[in-house]
């Protein structure tokens, strides 16, 4: 018996995950935002002229938190398809994978202001 989910190919294996990362872009207003936010980053990483090792870290954690809200939106379309009505254990999937977002993020302001503040400050000097 044939698996219809198996793909068949590389070829096919990229043009599925790439629908997953379009289908997130279109349907996830968070994702967006977090791009955004990620262009920002990106564009001040320019202005200040941050080094290889911050652009690093900068990149890392543009794609950890793309990376966590798409697996938030797995976890709500899995939570979804299995349950229309209010279920206290559906609830907490939901919550922690939201939470594991926000961590990320937050880390990742905690880390741009780490990086950016600095700069920031001797620029005004």
């Amino acid at each position: 018996m044939e698996n219809k989910w198996k793909n068949k190919n590389f070829k096919d294996a990229l043009k599925n995950s790439l629908n997953g990362i379009k289908y997130t872009f279109i349907n996830g207003k968070n994702f967006k935002i977090q791009l955004v936010i990620a262009i920002i980053a990106i564009i001040a990483g320019i202005i200040f002229k941050i080094s290889f090792f911050e652009w690093s870290i900068i990149t890392i954690l543009v794609f950890l938190v793309l990376f966590a809200e798409m697996i938030n939106t797995v976890v709500e379309t899995v939570v979804n398809m299995i349950t229309n009505e209010y279920n206290e254990n559906a609830k907490i999937a939901k919550d922690i994978s939201a939470g594991a977002v926000t961590l990320c993020a937050l880390c990742s302001v905690i880390v741009g202001l780490i990086i950016f503040i600095p700069k920031l400050l001797e620029l005004i000097k």
